[in-house]
């Protein structure tokens, strides 16, 4: 492509539609950033989202971005699961894109990846996947596993741009899946300047807090029974759970079984900021997870963190690893912890390192030009194939 075909092509508004099963977690939050970022650089973006989760909460959220999306928010009911009634969400998304006509069509996350590479598309647009863990949570010696996987692989060739969160993501991608025939990119998740004004614990904070949703892979059960067993061995620690979800009522049982209802306070959905002022010390238990936004906001911010090494929280921590420990193991997050709060000044210290290295390679600046340059660079690909 000429130098002056390639300026052209940087400069040209494009018509963006992002679409996403659940709108709730990390996955939402870098989609509502990634269009925020895009609207402001004079994109028209649409955002299609499911109707069935995600209750007041994702609907104030849509609601707010709603006016800076040009091709407007859409709810449609998709389903988790394969189900028969896939058939119908199908046809309305055809319906959308055939009326929207985007340049790029950005699938996130296993489901909404799938109806997006499978709608009849625009001549000259191109189809973006970004997996988000998705179908790669599932291990391939499980049947559910089996099929997402062989589903994945029937995708790859319709897919001109793959966008991994990390390098994490796209090896276990490349692993799982093969690898992808189409362009292959990794942008850092990114947050804005305003998380990066420090936070300080609160009048009433805990020992140790927990922000996030309570689902099994984000490991909350896991952070009980290391509070338990820093309990038994002499250690009064207290934790603050700021989240809900589908094992709030497990885990309050948990804690009742353990009797530490004294030890352990549920305080529902917080902001994160507002999450993390209830610990003095913040721990991400994680079984799995790509790019947490929770580490990046909590290191943006200078919080103290200890967290499971797992996923791409590594590339996040880069240098500062010590502060990690070995998943699914309550002991050695029981350990983890223990040493953090001894040395609370380290631990503040290596925060305030880890503070740097967020500002240097996790902005949302930084992750909008990333994202914007693979569409340019996927489409401008597409069109040397087609000269030929």
């Amino acid at each position: 492509m000429a130098a002056s075909d390639q300026a052209a092509q940087s400069d040209r508004k494009l018509r963006i539609v992002h679409a996403v099963r659940a709108p709730v977690g990390g996955i939402i939050r870098h989609i509502l950033d990634l269009a925020n970022g895009q609207a402001d650089r004079g994109h028209q973006v649409a955002l299609i989202a499911d109707s069935l989760t995600g209750g007041e909460r994702a609907a104030a959220a849509l609601a707010e971005i709603a006016p800076r999306l040009k091709l407007g928010v859409y709810r449609l009911p998709i389903r988790r699961e394969p189900s028969p009634l896939d058939v119908a969400v199908w046809a309305r998304f055809a319906g959308l894109i055939r009326r929207l006509q985007p340049d790029v069509l950005h699938g996130h996350g296993a489901k909404a990846g799938v109806f997006m590479r499978i709608v009849p598309r625009p001549a000259r647009s191109i189809r973006v996947y970004t997996p988000h863990g998705g179908s790669l949570h599932y291990p391939t010696s499980t049947a559910k596993g089996q099929l997402y996987s062989r589903m994945e692989r029937l995708l790859m060739n319709r897919t001109e741009l793959f966008l991994f969160e990390s390098a994490f993501a796209r090896n276990t991608y490349e692993k799982m899946i093969g690898k992808p025939e189409g362009l292959v990119r990794c942008v850092f998740n990114g947050v804005t300047a305003g998380e990066f004004d420090p936070v300080a614990p609160a009048s009433d904070a805990t020992d140790v807090a927990y922000v996030g949703e309570f689902r099994h892979i984000k490991g909350a059960d896991l952070l009980i029974e290391a509070v338990a067993q820093l309990r038994a061995n002499g250690r009064a620690v207290t934790l603050t759970l700021g989240g809900d979800g589908e094992e709030t009522a497990a885990l309050k049982a948990q804690v009742e079984r353990h009797r530490l209802s004294d030890a352990v306070r549920f305080i529902g959905h917080v902001r994160a900021r507002d999450g993390f002022a209830k610990g003095r010390l913040l721990v991400v238990p994680s079984r799995g997870d790509s790019m947490p936004y929770v580490v990046i906001e909590a290191a943006a911010a200078a919080v103290p963190m200890v967290a499971a090494n797992v996923g791409g929280i590594p590339e996040i921590f880069g240098p500062h690893t010590d502060a990690l420990f070995a998943p699914g193991r309550p002991a050695a997050m029981a350990e983890a912890i223990g040493r953090a709060l001894d040395d609370l000044a380290a631990a503040r210290n290596r925060a305030l390192a880890l503070r740097e290295r967020i500002f240097q390679f996790f902005s949302q600046k930084a992750m909008v030009e990333g994202v914007l340059a693979g569409y340019r660079e996927a489409a401008a690909a597409g069109q040397n194939l087609q000269s030929r």
